[in-house]
C-alpha cells in the first residue's frame, strides 16, 4: 500500500506567493525562463532555472550554475521569501481550467515506493535531465518542485479534502495564463493522521502522471542519502520527496500532437495513396477539424485538413499500447511511410501539446517550417494506469496533462 507523510514545508507569504510561483523548469528554455523572471525579483525561476542570472555560462549544467540556485536559495530564506512550516502537515493544492476544478493532497511520497513498484511510472526517462534534476536536488537539499501524481479515488479521502477546501485558502491567484491556484494548510492534527492512515489503507498504488525526471532524481538520492549515513532508520526527510497526489477521476489528459517535416520523399498524393493502406481518409476542407474519438486522427497538409479513421488491423484493443492511438500513428505512418522510427532522437518531427490547439499545428505548417501535422484523440487517464500496471512504457510524448503545477506554493526540504 501507499505511504505518504506530511512534512515541514517552507513557504512562501501570500502578499508574494503569485510572484514567487512560477511553471516548472521544464515547459521552458532559458531565454523563456528568463522572459517569464524578468521584473519579479521573487520569482522561484531564479533557482530552478539559474542560468538566466549566469551570464556568459554557455553550459546550463555547470557548477556555476548550481551554485547560482544555492546562492539565491539561501537569500529567499535569509529574506523571508520562503518560511518554514513549524510542524509536519499536509497541504491541498487545486488549480481550476476552464471552470473545472481538480484537488490534489500535497504530501512525501517514499522513495522506497519508487523501488518497489507502488509508485508506478508509464515513461522512460533521460540520462542526462534526470541527472541534472539529482544533482540540483543534492546542492540544495531540498525537493524545490513537486511532482504530479495521481491515486485511485478514495470517497474517506475525497470527503477529508472537501471539508477543508470549504474553508478560506491560504493561497488563492490567477496564474498569467488564465489558470486559477488555490492551496489550504492541513493544520488540524487528526485530519493529518487520518490521511496518512487512509493511504495506507485504501490506496494499493499510485502513478507518476507527469514529472517523471524528478521523481526518479528523488529516489535516487534518497537511496544515496541512505547509503551514507549508518545511523539510517528509514524515516528521515530524505526518504521522502514532495508530491502532489490527485485522484484519478479529477484529472484529464490533453491530446499530444505530431508535426513532421517532410513526407519522406514522397508528393501530397502519393502520400494520401499510402494512408489508404490504414486508414479512411476523407478530405474535410479548410476549417480546422479535431478528432472525436479513439482510433480518428486530423492530418493538416497543404492548406486542407482530413479525417484519417484507423482501419480494423491496424489496432488491438485488448493490448495497453496496441490500443493507442500514438502507436497506430508510428506503426503504419511515422515508421513504414515516413521513416520516422525513434521519436526520441529524430530531427525531422516535433510535439505540440493540446493545449496551444490545433491552430499552432496549421500555423507551423503554414509557415513553411513543417510539411504535415497530425492531430490525436487524447489518452485516458484508465489507459495511463493500465500500461502503468501492466509494466509497459508509453511510447514518447503522448500524454500532456494541464494545469502544469506552479512551484514555489510549497518546498520540502531533507534535512
Amino acid at each position: 500500500m501507499a505511504t505518504i507523510k506530511p512534512f515541514k514545508g517552507l513557504r512562501p507569504p501570500k502578499e508574494i506567493v503569485n510572484e514567487l510561483a512560477c511553471l516548472p523548469y521544464d515547459v521552458m528554455n532559458p531565454a523563456e525562463a528568463a522572459l517569464m523572471a524578468q521584473g519579479k525579483e521573487k520569482s522561484l525561476l531564479r533557482i530552478t532555472r539559474a542560468e538566466i542570472e549566469c551570464p556568459g555560462v554557455e553550459d546550463i549544467h555547470s557548477e556555476a550554475v548550481y551554485e547560482k540556485a544555492v546562492e539565491n536559495f539561501r537569500k529567499f530564506r535569509e529574506k523571508g521569501w520562503l518560511v518554514p512550516d513549524l510542524e509536519p502537515r499536509y497541504y491541498i493544492y487545486a488549480q481550476t481550467m476552464n471552470g473545472r476544478t481538480q484537488y490534489g493532497i500535497v504530501g512525501g511520497a517514499a522513495c522506497a515506493d519508487y523501488e518497489n513498484g507502488i509508485i508506478k511510472k508509464h515513461e522512460l526517462t533521460r540520462p542526462e535531465k534526470e541527472e541534472d534534476r539529482m544533482v540540483l536536488t543534492r546542492y540544495l537539499n531540498a525537493n524545490i518542485e513537486p511532482v504530479f501524481f495521481a491515486y485511485p479515488a478514495v470517497p474517506e479521502i475525497d470527503a477529508i479534502v472537501n471539508e477543508i477546501t470549504t474553508h478560506e485558502p491560504e493561497y488563492d491567484f490567477t496564474s498569467d495564463d488564465g489558470f486559477g491556484h488555490h492551496f489550504w494548510v492541513v493544520n488540524d492534527k487528526a485530519i493529518n493522521e487520518a490521511i496518512e492512515r487512509l493511504f495506507t489503507e485504501k490506496v494499493p498504488y499510485t502513478y507518476v502522471a507527469d514529472g517523471h525526471h524528478r521523481t526518479a532524481a528523488a529516489a535516487r538520492i534518497g537511496l544515496e542519502r541512505k547509503n551514507q549515513n549508518p545511523q539510517h532508520t528509514g524515516n528521515e526527510e530524505y526518504n521522502f520527496f514532495m508530491a502532489v497526489h490527485f485522484p484519478d477521476n479529477q484529472l484529464q489528459i490533453i491530446d499530444y500532437n505530431r508535426l513532421v517535416s517532410d513526407l519522406n520523399g514522397h508528393t501530397d498524393e502519393a502520400f494520401l495513396q499510402k494512408l489508404e493502406d490504414s486508414f479512411e481518409v476523407e478530405k474535410m476542407g479548410t476549417e480546422v477539424f479535431k478528432p472525436g474519438k479513439l482510433h480518428e486522427f486530423s492530418l493538416y497538409l497543404s492548406g486542407n485538413w482530413y479525417k484519417l479513421t484507423a482501419r480494423e488491423g491496424t489496432y488491438n484493443d485488448d493490448d495497453p499500447i496496441g490500443v493507442l492511438d500514438v502507436t497506430i500513428l508510428s506503426d503504419q505512418v511515422l515508421g513504414p511511410v515516413l521513416d520516422i522510427t525513434d521519436l526520441r532522437t529524430s530531427n525531422r518531427i516535433d510535439f505540440v501539446g493540446g493545449i496551444r490547439g490545433l491552430d499552432e499545428l496549421k500555423k507551423r505548417v503554414d509557415s513553411g517550417e513543417m510539411k504535415a501535422a497530425f492531430a490525436l484523440y487524447p489518452v485516458s487517464m484508465q489507459q495511463l494506469i493500465n500500461i502503468a500496471d501492466s509494466g509497459n512504457i508509453m511510447p514518447p510524448k503522448t500524454t500532456w496533462f494541464e494545469p502544469k503545477l506552479r512551484s514555489g506554493l510549497v518546498i520540502h526540504t531533507l534535512d
